[in-house]
């Protein structure tokens, strides 16, 4: 039935599905999008509108319910008459009710069971900014590992440029004499392998576009492509763990579902003491009939007025032995109560576990990325006056690519550590204040 109302749920989704990708697309247009038609976060709505419902039929559980009836029956043969003798010949009767009742006191069950749906709610509610929050932090990572592989396929093809340079170079020294044949076969090598390396890395920013596409639940995703920001790498203050934790506590919406989850197990355990005590209903209501035989000389709206009556009623009943109904209740519903606070000190662990590796993939990412720019800086120095050695005819070729390979490796580092670091202390950051951007 869930699969048929998330179904039913897409179809009447808003006009425009299909994804426009005449311009490249922002972290906050992927994230909306995302959160729009994400099947996980479309089947958590449901669950609050679910809940909405159950709250709905909880609050109406005050008010006395009432019906109506209305009966026609026929008797042939011999029966008792009008006047409670037998008699023989056709019969027919009429009978119409209406009543109304209302449960005046149920040891406080129906308004802690609308207190109970309250929870309910509130925690459903709570399920679905965290499915929110996952998918924001789902798409950033994906979107920061694009950002990576555009930059490496920048580093493949600056290299590519400066290697078919250096191949027009070589070619025209050894057309003088100057260079060997050698010498230009293995740059034509350094050459190729370049090409390889740019199109693997032209590869694999089409993957990573196509895990984000897939991510966004794309109907397709040719032309997909995203912005690339200028973003800065800053100094944040990170804190401490505890620090953080003790700021997430208050914003994770997981954390707040848990907790809900916990008072709304706390309230069912009061529910179920509620039957121990006894129950006072009010009813009333109103009939009249109607006696149709051959003795009987009344017309219908005479009989009708006649045999109207009008009753009310107050009906209390005690629970003295339900076979242990009610005490095993009560002990199922504490268990219950029991298992929610230990799934919601589960779940403050797992938070406190996630801040503690936030934090320390931080450091370490920062750690990581001063010195890989300390690498990239000294790899660009060496490889720029191994350039000049080379010119001058004091350095192989050899030497040459070897420096330049080192170069690619540390600008490629670079590039790593750079959006390792920015995803990692955006990471801490959004633990810290809810908010997540780059």
């Amino acid at each position: 039935m869930k699969t048929i109302l998330i179904a039913l749920a897409l179809l009447q989704a808003p006009a425009g599905e299909i994804p426009d990708f005449s311009s490249p697309w922002t972290l906050e247009q992927c994230t909306q999008w995302a959160l729009d038609h994400n099947l996980t976060v479309a089947s958590q709505a449901l669950a609050v509108e679910s809940r909405e419902v159950e709250k709905n039929t909880a609050a109406w559980a005050f008010a006395p319910s009432v019906s109506a009836s209305a009966s026609e029956n026929f008797s042939f043969g011999r029966g008792i008459g009008g006047n409670n003798t037998y008699e023989s010949g056709n019969s027919s009767s009429f009978g119409a009710n209406l009543g109304a009742s209302m449960t005046l006191f149920d040891g406080l069950a129906t308004p802690r069971r609308l207190q109970l749906a309250k929870l309910n709610l509130e925690a459903a509610t709570a399920d679905l900014e965290s499915a929110r929050e996952n998918i924001r932090v789902n798409v950033a990572k994906a979107y920061v590992q694009i950002l990576y592989n555009y930059e490496i396929a920048d580093v493949a093809r600056e290299q590519l440029t400066i290697d078919s340079l250096q191949v027009e170079r070589l070619e025209g020294l050894y057309a003088s004499g100057k260079a060997s044949s050698a010498d230009v076969s293995e740059q034509r090598a350094s050459l190729a392998q370049s090409r390889v390396t740019l199109v693997q890395a032209q590869n694999n920013v089409r993957t990573s576009l196509l895990d984000l596409a897939q991510l966004l639940e794309f109907p397709a995703w040719e032309g997909f492509a995203i912005v690339r920001p200028v973003f800065t790498v800053e100094d944040l203050y990170l804190g401490t763990p505890d620090d953080i934790y003790a700021d997430a506590l208050g914003l994770r919406p997981a954390i707040r579902a848990e907790k809900l989850r916990l008072e709304g197990a706390q309230k069912s355990v009061q529910i179920a003491k509620s039957a121990i005590w006894p129950t006072l209903s009010l009813s009333g209501g109103l009939s009249t009939n109607y006696y149709n035989s051959s003795f009987n000389t009344k017309g219908f709206w005479d009989q009708l007025n006649t045999n109207f009556s009008q009753y009310v009623g107050l009906s209390l009943n005690i629970p003295i032995f339900t076979r242990m109904t009610t005490r095993n209740s009560i002990r199922s519903a504490k268990i219950q109560a029991q298992s929610q606070a230990l799934q919601l000190r589960q779940a403050q662990q797992s938070l406190y576990k996630e801040i503690q590796q936030a934090w320390n993939g931080a450091i370490a990412a920062q750690a990581k990325y001063e010195s890989a720019l300390a690498a990239a800086d000294a790899a660009a120095d060496a490889f720029a006056l191994m350039t000049g050695k080379y010119e001058n005819g004091k350095a192989t070729l050899t030497e040459f690519n070897e420096s330049r390979n080192r170069v690619v490796k540390a600008k490629s580092d670079a590039v790593q550590a750079t959006c390792e670091y920015l995803f990692q202390t955006r990471l801490v950051e959004f633990y810290r204040s809810g908010v997540l951007s780059l």
